[in-house]
């Protein structure tokens, strides 16, 4: 399987589970609440980790460390880029109110609306996207302090 469908999997996974979420939080009246977002990196962490580790069996010893890393980034922006629409559509045709009562926790004297709204909701998700795919990278770089990694570090070197 390549890294492409991997990232379409849990891309799409990840934003069904953030939309699923959202309007779990809608149903009880908590949408408007930002401190229940911190779920949203929760899941969008989850996701991307499994789809890293799955691209990763994958490829097995081919496993590339730029090549997870385009896994993690493509499938945390397909999710934001899916989620950030659903909000679009939510927020101006759904609940007309819910833009207005949720800028209104902001401060009074800048001018905000949905465009201002949708991106901070797309900033949120790719920056979280890119910091935690640089976490978990490190978890499933190979390691360079072991006798291989050093002789391979070693040869890099003297051939430089």
């Amino acid at each position: 399987m390549k890294n492409k469908a991997i990232s379409l999997r849990y891309g799409f996974g990840i934003s069904i589970l953030l939309i699923i979420y959202f309007l779990l939080l809608s149903a009880v009246g908590l949408h408007t609440k930002p401190i229940f977002s911190l779920v949203n990196g929760l899941i969008t962490g989850v996701g991307i980790y499994y789809a890293i580790k799955s691209y990763r069996a994958h490829k097995k010893e081919k496993f590339k460390y730029q090549k997870g890393f385009m896994t993690g980034l493509t499938t945390g922006f397909l999710a934001t880029l899916i989620f950030t629409v659903f909000f679009g559509i939510y927020a101006s045709n759904i609940d007309n109110d819910f833009a207005n009562d949720l800028l209104n926790n902001w401060e009074a004297d800048y001018s905000t609306g949905l465009g201002l709204l949708l991106f901070v909701v797309a900033v949120m998700g790719f920056a979280t996207t890119l910091v935690l795919t640089l976490s978990f990278m490190q978890l499933f770089k190979d390691s360079w302090n072991t006798k291989a990694g050093k002789k391979h570090t070693f040869s890099e070197e003297k051939s430089s």
